[in-house]
């Protein structure tokens, strides 16, 4: 039986690929008292946070924020843009793609799934789960797609489940170069904040994110940045919908107010976190992951074990998949180092399950986070029996100590 009495000493070792650590700083933020979220405190506050996240997104347009899941979010972008029984295109890179494609067919949408075709010895059940999407493939099914049937193309940024960051510009290019009038949906629920993201210059209609990863806040915030063309189909959707429902949202936002009441505290964080995020600057903070990412990736190869993405160009900044050897279980290998150690990685999933784990690289880290977080694997699959071919906090450590961060170059 779980004994919720016990702490042990130190921190607490939470490197999943989200929820992320918060700082500190944003926890105190989030423990102000609660203010009327009618009263004239609480719009100046709406006010700010609703222009803050649009730099986040990168565009002009408008934000929604509601107090949800990414999960909630998704069903917002769908249920404001389609109608029962529209055709759409997903493309599934991983188990978050998978469960969006359900989430849409339990909506009353007709799903169209692609995805990568190919063999791979090292996950032979789940050989797509390696790549991101490739646009050739899009642009080939909405070009054959003469009646325009298909209604809108579903991707994901960086699917959190692989470690693989999409390029979404080859996206829009593919769909312009089909001449295809497809609305453009995209999950960057573990990208935004940590990996470059342009929500109007990559033509995207919708974006969808949360909380919990790059903005570094607790889970309970969804996102939808929308395009002016999102809106204007917004306005002839018939799935059902009332409290995801942009109009009622857009209206009442322009004086920093909801429609219902919204999630005060983490608002409060949200503020926090903006400041944070654009005193340091968007562009530092994509390095920072970058660098973060090489540092574990470098880790892994020393282990002489596989990176989950395949793909070279696109591995994610948040977080690093690590397959396993066959015969060793990953769960009983995170269940090990979790007691052992306090530490805290992210699960296999779907498919995946029991042959990799997951090391995040983001929300309130630095470099001697991470290679405690690399001890720590490095310890347990000792331990697990795993063979390794060389020490990966060494290579961490070498990595760290001769690629400064920008800040310490300057």
């Amino acid at each position: 039986m779980l004994n919720l009495d016990f702490h042990p000493s130190g921190h607490h070792f939470l490197q999943i690929p989200g929820p992320s650590p918060v700082p500190d700083r944003i926890l105190r933020a989030i423990s102000l008292p609660t203010i009327d979220h009618r009263g004239p405190e609480f719009g100046a506050l709406g006010l700010k946070v609703l222009a803050g996240i649009k730099r986040i997104f990168k565009t002009a347009h408008p934000v929604m924020i509601y107090p949800s899941s990414g999960t909630g979010a998704w069903e917002a972008a769908l249920v404001n843009l389609l109608s029962p029984g529209d055709h759409v295109l997903m493309y599934e890179t991983g188990h978050f793609a998978a469960l969006w494609a359900r989430l849409a067919g339990r909506l009353g949408l007709s799903t169209e799934i692609l995805g990568w075709q190919g063999s791979d010895a090292d996950l032979p059940n789940a050989p797509g789960w390696r790549h991101g999407v490739a646009a050739d493939l899009i642009e080939e099914r909405l070009t054959a797609d003469k009646q325009h049937r298909i209604k809108a193309v579903c991707v994901v940024h960086n699917e959190t489940s692989t470690g693989v960051t999409s390029n979404i510009a080859a996206v829009r290019r593919a769909i312009d170069a089909a001449k295809h009038p497809a609305l453009l949906l995209v999950d960057s629920i573990s990208g935004l904040a940590s990996a470059d993201y342009a929500h109007d210059a990559w033509g995207v209609d919708v974006t969808i994110s949360g909380s919990q990863k790059g903005l570094m806040l607790p889970p309970g915030l969804g996102f939808n940045a929308l395009s002016p063309r999102a809106i204007d189909a917004s306005k002839s959707a018939k799935l059902p919908k009332s409290f995801w429902a942009w109009d009622e949202i857009l209206e009442t936002n322009k004086t920093g107010y909801f429609p219902y009441t919204p999630s005060t505290n983490l608002l409060y964080g949200l503020s926090e976190a903006l400041e944070m995020i654009e005193t340091e600057g968007l562009e530092n903070i994509f390095a920072r992951h970058k660098r973060w990412s090489a540092g574990v990736r470098g880790a892994v190869d020393a282990w002489g074990l596989p990176v989950q993405c395949a793909d070279q160009e696109l591995h994610s900044p948040i977080l690093t998949g690590v397959i396993l050897p066959a015969g060793i279980d990953a769960d009983v290998l995170r269940k090990l180092i979790l007691e052992r150690f306090d530490l805290s990685l992210g699960a296999g999933l779907g498919k995946l399950k029991g042959r990799t784990y997951r090391i995040g690289h983001l929300g309130n880290s630095n470099d001697l986070t991470l290679l405690a977080t690399l001890a720590g694997c490095e310890m347990g699959m000792k331990l697990a029996g795993v063979n390794l071919a060389g020490s990966g906090v060494e290579s961490a450590m070498e990595y760290f100590a001769t690629h400064p961060a920008r800040s310490l170059a300057a």
